[in-house]
């Protein structure tokens, strides 16, 4: 039986001798896009500082790949090969786009075994586009490419993502969301927090609410309408259920996650499979109807 990626249980944290988190429960198995949605900013973005040990004043059961950490610092936490992708890269003027890609990592993000520059420029196209050009002169989208990037050179294989649309409209927050589609088809697992009302919460395997510092597992979709979710993630569930999510065609997918192909293309020409998720997306598609 294959470990979890993360297996959190009883999770208790402070921040400021504040508690905050008091009794967080949830699980990432290997391949998955977990979603921990919620009111509080505060209260989601501490969860992951722990899981990463960036909060010492912490209690309970965080396991990764079946490792106990809770007892372990921030620099012993990142060798079991998680690592977290911040919000926007720190960009170096005067550097190219390609440049600032392929500056040192930090020693402890170092793992090896990472995503080619190969495979980078597959899985992100925009940044092939831009590749000579300044850095500085990203947009926003393109700088979210490149920090997330930067962390799938390091060879970590479990992804944590806070609020990684934060800022971005529409069409790229659903680009960053096929990313994840694809993500999860490399074999990469995944804990998002996201409160962007466009971005397309029905990427995740499984949803967590957060509340008061107790989380709470989603069993369907159909629990959404009765519990009491902030309205930007309501909006978000509600606005973009409606269609299932294409997956860049990255690579051939492992046979647990195989889809036929669509024969449609995105507004790149880049052509989509369909996600494994598709019964499930159906499910909600009935039962759940999009804004106008």
């Amino acid at each position: 039986m294959t470990l979890p990626a993360l297996e959190i249980t009883g999770l208790q944290a402070s921040e400021s001798r504040n508690p905050i988190l008091n009794g967080v429960n949830l699980r990432v198995d290997t391949g998955e896009a977990v979603a921990l949605l919620g009111r509080q900013e505060a209260e989601l973005t501490a969860t992951l500082r722990a899981v990463l040990g960036h909060n010492r004043a912490r209690t309970g059961s965080v396991l990764i790949h079946g490792v106990e950490s809770i007892g372990m610092d921030a620099y012993a936490v990142s060798h079991l090969g998680v690592a977290a992708c911040p919000a926007r890269p720190d960009l170096i003027a005067g550097m190219t786009c390609e440049e600032n890609l392929l500056l040192p990592l930090p020693l402890e993000g170092v793992l090896g075994g990472g995503l080619s520059l190969t495979d980078i420029y597959e899985l992100f196209p925009a940044l092939r586009r831009a590749r000579a050009a300044p850095g500085v002169n990203l947009d926003e989208a393109e700088q979210q490419m490149l920090a997330l990037a930067r962390v799938l050179r390091s060879g970590a294989n479990l992804l944590l993502f806070d609020q990684i649309c934060a800022g971005l409209p529409g069409a790229a927050a659903r680009t960053m969301g096929r990313t994840v589609t694809a993500l999860k088809a490399l074999g990469y697992s995944i804990l998002f927090t996201e409160l962007n009302p466009d971005f397309p919460a029905e990427v995740a395997d499984r949803s967590y609410l957060l509340v008061d510092g107790v989380s709470e597992l989603l069993a369907s979709a159909l629990d959404l309408g009765s519990m009491p979710l902030p309205a930007p993630v309501l909006t978000s569930v509600t606005a973009l259920s409606a269609t299932s999510l294409p997956v860049v065609a990255t690579r051939p997918l492992a046979a647990s996650n195989a889809a036929d192909v669509s024969g449609a293309a995105d507004s790149a020409g880049v052509p989509m499979l369909a996600p494994a998720y598709a019964e499930a997306q159906t499910l909600i598609d009935e039962y759940i109807q999009p804004l106008p």
